[in-house]
């Protein structure tokens, strides 16, 4: 009995495959699963080659109700620019959860995991944010800095972005493309305080292992989505930072005590409480924002679940796309 695989290039999923409203409703739906019963996510297997200033990351996660699961494989070499290669790529693979058999590969080059932290970013921002943004900040100036600004106006139709990074340039390039896809006022903050004190939602989006956002900058009504610490010794926010928020939300909590802004917290010995998880404040489970004076703050480390999600999204996306095998 013949079985057909389906392969799709970065080209062919960037065509079929958008950052929109769907997408965030599939991703959005991922975490209400992970807030359930029957899930399987194991721990990312993560392994740093500091000699060649490289990482890769292993992602994969069952969820009932989900037809398949993805596993998916994530090398970062961070030296690639000066040969003329990008830094990040990347593929994952579509597994039917009824069979195990291979659905898909999608040889996205780190497309689908773009653009499914994003939309991680627009669900935390739909539970998590004022109803009232008039300006979003992004700290941070790359690829995921402008994705994580266009998924938050998915959610919350502010006219004003702001954006701070170390290298003035990049953040001018940043702003420009802002202005230019969303047409709105898009302008580079001067420091990042000046940012936070005029943002009523900010996004971090750096690689940074010291903080960039210090818990004294946090003001009422501010939401903070905290997306860059992704592996063990990364930091973003000062870890005074979730002492001092109102409420503090992880994608995975014991994912997050590992590699996210709760192990500083935690390291710092000035962050005890168990947090609750966004899925849960997804599905009610949990209480989100309960006023618009409240300090919220969500810490995104990146799950296997969103892999899942985007990988069973896209491939109901696809239409006629792709080269399918017979094995």
């Amino acid at each position: 009995m013949g079985h057909e695989i389906r392969i799709l290039t970065e080209r062919e999923l960037r065509a079929a495959v958008a950052l929109d409203h769907d997408l965030v409703a599939a991703i959005e739906r991922a975490f209400a699963a992970l807030a359930g019963e029957g899930v399987v996510m194991p721990p990312v297997m993560s392994m740093a080659l500091h000699d060649r200033n490289a990482e890769v990351d292993v992602k994969t996660a069952y969820l009932p109700g989900f037809d398949g699961f993805a596993v998916k494989v994530s090398p970062g070499f961070f030296d690639n620019p000066r040969i003329g290669l990008p830094s990040l790529n990347g593929f994952m693979v579509l597994l039917s959860a009824e069979t195990g058999l291979v659905q898909a590969v999608f040889l996205d080059n780190g497309y689908l995991t773009d653009i499914r932290t994003a939309a991680a970013g627009a669900v935390a921002a739909k539970h998590l944010a004022p109803r009232q943004v008039a300006t979003a900040g992004v700290i941070g100036t790359g690829v995921q800095a402008r994705l994580q600004i266009r998924a938050a106006r998915l959610v919350r139709g502010f006219r004003r972005v702001l954006v701070w990074g170390r290298a003035g340039e990049k953040a001018e390039a940043c702003a420009a493309d802002l202005r230019a896809e969303l047409g709105i006022e898009a302008e580079v903050a001067t420091d990042p305080a000046r940012l936070v004190a005029e943002s009523q939602l900010v996004v971090t989006t750096t690689p940074a292992t010291a903080p960039v956002l210090r818990a004294e900058w946090l003001h009422p009504g501010l939401h903070v989505t905290a997306m860059g610490s992704d592996q063990p010794g990364k930091n973003e926010l000062e870890p005074a930072a979730l002492a001092k928020a109102h409420l503090y939300v992880a994608d995975r909590v014991a994912q997050a005590e590992a590699m996210g802004e709760l192990r500083a917290a935690r390291a710092a010995g000035v962050f005890d409480a168990h947090p609750s998880e966004l899925g849960q404040v997804v599905t009610g489970a949990a209480p989100g924002r309960q006023s618009e004076a409240e300090i919220t703050i969500a810490d995104l480390t990146g799950t296997g679940a969103q892999d899942t999600a985007v990988a069973t999204h896209a491939l109901t996306r696809l239409g006629e796309a792709g080269t399918v095998i017979r094995t």
